[in-house]
């Protein structure tokens, strides 16, 4: 079994600070650039799982660097290069502290809101009668605040972030927008693989005054997808669609007693378990990318990412 990064720790010149996220590791250089470094840990529920998943943070890294490359002509984005499999360096944004979730079916936790009885999400308003993974007219925007580790992303509208002074009517409006277009470009490009887009979150951040798209994009953990071949029939007899997301970890979980409420202990994740999970990774990006995942088995990693970075950064410099 391939070893799973879960830490780094290291010391690049001009480091500023490590912000080491749920899964990711951020390292701040002279305030002016961010060196990310996606793990291969896995959270659920808000959890990181003590475990992490193999090949997992390669997967990420490179299906959100194509979709990067992929988008830049709809909105800038804060990517310069990816000079390790496991790692993107760019430019350092100021993000705004709401994550922009944009969904084009009736699923995940929106179905388990509307299944307990809610009839709006974020303030947008839908009708009785829908059935799960049943697709909204058009895609809705439903966005989150951003929140600190161990703690829940709450649903917000888009009046609230107005009213709150978390985002600016002006700069929400072109939030709105480019969300919406990315989701458009997304749709598109998994129609290609046979895939449904089915919904996807965005950050956004600003960089001299512009607005940049940050973080990933369009990858299984910020990201769900369906197979198309099937879907209609599915959907007709109530059948549980075939997807590629993080979904089905969630799922695990929840069948396991593990809902990440206070006082539940996260089960045991077996290596069986942890090898199905990295497959399914793997299956995700080779579907959407239709290009063949070629696994990074270097006999040290961390080297690598360190040496990798490093003349990255000396380059930059």
């Amino acid at each position: 079994m391939a070893k799973a990064i879960l830490k780094t720790n290291f010391h690049f010149d001009g480091q500023k600070s490590l912000y080491e996220g749920k899964v990711r590791d951020v390292y701040n250089i002279d305030d002016r650039y961010l060196a990310m470094v996606v793990s291969d840990r896995i959270s659920a529920f808000d959890v990181v799982l003590p475990k992490g998943i193999p090949f997992k943070g390669q997967v990420l890294n490179q299906i959100a660097s194509k979709f990067l490359d992929a988008t830049a002509d709809i909105c800038p984005n804060w990517k310069i290069a990816s000079p390790d499999p496991m790692v993107t360096v760019g430019y350092r944004c100021e993000s705004f502290p709401v994550e922009m979730i944009v969904r084009g079916y009736l699923t995940g936790s929106s179905w388990r809101d509307y299944q307990a009885g809610a009839r709006s999400i974020c303030g947008v308003p839908l009708p009785d009668g829908m059935r799960e993974h049943q697709r909204f007219d058009r895609p809705i925007v439903t966005p989150t605040t951003k929140a600190e580790i161990g703690a829940h992303d709450q649903n917000i509208s888009k009046e609230e972030i107005v009213a709150q002074g978390l985002v600016s009517k002006e700069d929400y409006e072109k939030l709105e927008g480019y969300a919406l277009a990315l989701f458009g470009r997304g749709t598109k490009m998994a129609a290609e693989r046979g895939l449904i887009l089915v919904d996807t979150k965005y950050e956004f951040g600003k960089r001299d005054g512009e607005i940049y798209l940050i973080d990933e994009i369009h990858t299984p953990d910020s990201s769900r997808y369906f197979y198309a071949d099937g879907y209609e029939e599915r959907f007709a007899k109530g059948e549980p669609q075939r997807q590629l997301s993080k979904e089905f970890v969630r799922e695990w979980l929840m069948e396991h007693g593990f809902s990440g409420k206070p006082g539940q202990q996260v089960p045991e994740m077996t290596d069986e378990f942890v090898d199905s999970v990295s497959d399914r990774y793997i299956e995700l990006y080779e579907k959407i990318t239709g290009e063949r995942f070629v696994r990074d088995e270097a006999p040290d990693v961390l080297a690598r990412i360190e040496s990798n970075v490093r003349n990255m950064l000396a380059r930059l410099h």
